[in-house]
């Protein structure tokens, strides 16, 4: 393997060596399911002013795109590479015979950032929500990471929550190893997770420091995925804010949106999906019970922001903060799943015996101005707030400034090994790896106007997309093409499929293309619901589970019932059978 390190070439002395500018610092942050506009300084009325300090001493991009899944997005990000090409066609865990692109973990065939930086020298760290093995292969230590704390699959706030409902104790991983959720290492019994993650990134950070060595720490927060668990005291500084209903407090975030240049003019908001609520026509009971569910959202999303002010405050307070480069971004779109009702379970919402799911209807708020959920690659789905920082790097004159070229999760390897001077290996350990798919938005920082050769591409569960530039072709699964001009039309709402039948063909042709050589398989299940749910849970997990071989049978049995339609799915919104407020 050789890795080739350009900012020494042509060092011939350690003399000479030793006068290389030293190399970044990369911190990347990531949130779990957090929508679009969620963050103030992307419209949102919940409080991020640690975010926001980023954001305004450093640069937004309004047209970042993830891969509308959590173990999707988190592949691509991590190795440059699409999902399938990764061995994540679709989650962690989920594995088909035969194919080559969902092996329901993190493939030999794509080198991670931590393992080329670690081989480039630098201390390699993760904590937070893996989500990217199949036991027992592919587990964080073993893609890189010096040093790593992480819950396997996420869902895990408090250190005194129950066990799973198969009755196992939940426990974390500490460099690999099992660690119980009480163990001491982990900190005060009282723990909260968000806060854990960042201490521990801090103290990972303190042994690079001690080492002289630069890092890369990849904090990746379980917040705000469900079930949606906060402290009691930030959870009550929320409740009653919400009572508004999410279509006023929809259209006051589009109004924050322009004022602040994240939406570039006033555009209409996507009418609200079949099935979902009129804040109007609901009782006083469902209108509160619909106001805890995000209250304890929103408190999650503001703790987390603390905590990337406790984060910057240590950088700043070691003198590492002006070489320290800090990207934040969500791995999807807000989401929908238990539909218009949501889901609210417990005595206390947001303590450790609770499930919270704020459902379709606060998903619409979370994803303004765009249209469809967390599943979808509607821009509702795949568009994500992404904040880069670096005092060091980015142009005084651009501190603050907003970057509307389309980017990708695919962009982020190449960016860190741009800036890093490290050359990706094309084989590792032996054995022959992909080159990232992406291309390095580094140039941005100068003012370099970004370039893109290809097109970006998405599937997931058989739902589709292509955007080439200002167009974009977007196809839910076992539906048809549509076709949009996201230059006019960024929020999806005039289909110009039958305008120009030619620009959607050719479209739709370089998504088959790039389907085929990425490993896509085609997708097994049948019919969704607008909230991204499986119509028949029991018959698509056994078909997930068997591969794609299955697919013309689920389609035939949901072509056949007109039930299955999206439109004709109910879930109103009064409290299900054992909910408590």
């Amino acid at each position: 393997m050789t890795i080739a390190i350009s900012l020494c070439l042509g060092c011939t002395t350690a003399s000479s060596a030793s006068k290389a500018p030293p190399r970044p610092n990369f911190i990347v942050i990531l949130a779990d399911d957090m929508g679009y506009s969620d963050i103030s300084s992307y419209g949102g009325e919940i409080p991020t002013p640690n975010i926001d300090a980023l954001a305004h001493t450093g640069m937004r991009f309004t047209q970042f795109y993830n891969n509308a899944r959590c173990s999707p997005t988190r592949a691509a990000l991590l190795t440059g590479v699409n999902p399938h090409q990764a061995g994540m066609g679709y989650l962690s865990g989920t594995q088909w015979p035969a194919s080559r692109g969902t092996h329901g973990r993190l493939d030999d065939r794509a080198v991670t950032i931590a393992e080329v930086l670690k081989d480039a020298g630098y201390f390699t760290a993760m904590t937070g929500k893996w989500h990217l093995s199949n036991e027992p292969y592919s587990k964080s230590h073993e893609r890189g990471f010096t040093r790593s704390l992480n819950a396997v699959a996420g869902g895990i706030y408090f250190a005194d929550q129950p066990p799973d409902k198969g009755g196992k104790p939940r426990h974390l991983l500490l460099d690999g190893k099992k660690v119980p959720l009480s163990d001491p290492r982990l900190g005060e019994p009282g723990w909260y997770g968000t806060d854990l993650w960042t201490q521990w990134g801090i103290d990972y950070i303190e042994e690079a420091r001690a080492e002289q060595r630069p890092f890369f720490l990849y904090l990746a927060h379980v917040a705000p995925h469900f079930p949606l668990m906060a402290p009691p005291e930030d959870v009550a500084r929320f409740r009653g804010q919400y009572l508004a209903g999410w279509e006023q407090l929809r259209k006051q975030r589009l109004q924050r949106q322009v004022e602040l240049g994240i939406v570039e003019r006033a555009v209409d908001l996507p009418d609200q999906p079949s099935g979902a609520d009129r804040w109007s026509e609901l009782s006083p009971k469902d209108r509160e019970r619909f106001d805890a569910m995000m209250a304890v959202y929103a408190a999650a999303v503001s703790r987390m922001d603390r905590s990337v002010g406790d984060l910057v405050a240590y950088l700043r307070r070691t003198g590492q903060l002006e070489n320290t480069v800090i990207l934040f971004l969500s791995d999807n779109g807000g989401n929908a799943e238990s539909g218009p009702a949501g889901r609210l379970l417990g005595a206390h919402p947001g303590d450790a015996h609770s499930t919270v799911f704020t459902g379709m209807n606060w998903a619409m708020l979370q994803n303004t101005p765009f249209r469809a959920f967390k599943h979808f690659t509607e821009e509702g789905g795949i568009a994500t707030p992404m904040i880069a920082h670096w005092p060091k790097g980015i142009a005084p004159s651009l501190r603050g400034s907003i970057n509307r070229e389309p980017s990708h999760v695919i962009d982020i390897a190449p960016t860190l090994y741009a800036l890093a001077g490290v050359t990706p290996p094309r084989e590792y350990h032996g054995h022959p790896v992909l080159a990232p798919e992406g291309r390095s938005f580094a140039p941005a920082f100068a003012g370099t106007p970004l370039t893109r050769e290809q097109p970006l591409f998405w599937e997931h569960e058989g739902n589709r997309a292509v955007r080439d530039g200002r167009w974009k072709a977007v196809m839910r699964h076992m539906g048809a093409w549509q076709l949009y001009d996201l230059q006019t039309d960024p929020t999806e709402l005039t289909d110009l499929a039958a305008a120009q039948p030619e620009r959607l063909h050719a479209l739709s042709a370089a998504w088959d293309v790039w389907a085929a050589r990425t490993f896509v398989d085609a997708w097994p299940g049948g019919r969704r619901t607008e909230w991204g749910e499986a119509l028949d849970r029991n018959a698509e997990s056994k078909l997930l589970r068997e591969g794609p071989s299955h697919q013309s049978k689920v389609e035939a049995r949901q072509s056949r019932r007109t039930s299955s339609q999206p439109g004709n799915i109910k879930n109103k919104a009064a409290s299900p059978p054992g909910e408590h407020q």
